[in-house]
């Protein structure tokens, strides 16, 4: 048998929670001196400490450790519950990051106000392009909207796009509307440039994009979910310098490698002269 304290230490918990868990019930010592009131433990309990300790980490209450445990689940079901609470939080986490990331291009956007750098601004002709694309729609421009749905969406297409044995012809082209529901929700659309009949079986969509007379364009360095002062900068050059929006914009995906910190995106927005 093993003092609390040696106990304790096996656990890799304290004497205090030990004591917390003997007083609810949960895990009762082996055996209390009489005459002391020192408490013993067994090495076979370290197996209900364990699970105590799991279960309340999955975030349930000591009360409803104590009734699991008393059900007797099985190791099966215990590991089926810690493995989902595991992915639960790797979600969070991913989320947690991806909002760190949109803080910081904020931040960097307020930081750079009154002094944005406009001088890589070019207006310029845009021609028509034939794309093979696939739609879906997300909550809102937001980049924790957009992201989730745009990635999955290219993956699908260039999946699909080998399965019918057709070639990228040219690089990536995202382009956002204004979803047909309404209610502030935004189609997305994954595209890229093919030499391919045009066509609309379900299986993806072959179109032809029209050209841009003018197009205020800008090229953004890094992922996507950093874009947000880039994409700012280009509305400061459109407004100052005495242009409307004239459509919806597009991003040009000129290099996409492994590492998106090394992504080159050219953002392209339509203008006009009032």
């Amino acid at each position: 048998m093993f003092t609390i304290g040696d106990f304790a230490r096996h656990g890799r918990v304290s004497v205090r929670m030990l004591r917390h868990y003997d007083a609810t019930g949960l895990l009762r010592p082996a055996h209390v001196d009489p005459a002391t009131g020192y408490r013993y433990y067994e090495a076979a309990q370290l197996a209900r400490l364990n699970r105590v300790i799991a279960l309340k980490d999955l975030g349930l209450t000591l009360q409803q450790v104590r009734q699991i445990l008393d059900e007797k689940v099985s190791t099966e079901e215990l590991r089926a519950m810690l493995r989902l609470r595991q992915a639960e939080l790797e979600i969070a986490m991913a989320a947690a990051a991806a909002r760190l990331v949109q803080v910081e291009a904020r931040l960097r956007s307020i930081e750079s106000e009154g002094h944005m750098p406009t001088n890589d601004v070019v207006i310029k002709t845009v021609p028509a392009i034939r794309v093979a694309e696939l739609t879906a729609t997300a909550a809102s421009y937001g980049p924790e909207d957009i992201s989730p749905v745009i990635g999955p969406l290219y993956d699908e297409l260039f999946r699909r796009l080998d399965t019918a044995g057709v070639a990228p012809a040219g690089p990536g082209v995202a382009y956002y509307e204004d979803a047909p529901e309404g209610g502030g929700r935004i189609s997305v659309h994954a595209a890229v440039q093919v030499a391919a009949p045009l066509q609309d079986d379900g299986a993806f969509r072959v179109l032809d994009l029209p050209p841009v007379d003018q197009a205020a364009t800008i090229v953004h360095r890094g992922s996507m979910d950093t874009v947000l002062p880039t994409a700012q900068t280009l509305a400061f050059w459109i407004d100052e310098n005495g242009y409307r929006s004239a459509g919806y914009p597009r991003e040009i995906n000129l290099e996409c490698p492994a590492n998106r910190d090394d992504w080159v995106t050219e953002l392209q927005a339509p203008v006009a002269k009032p």
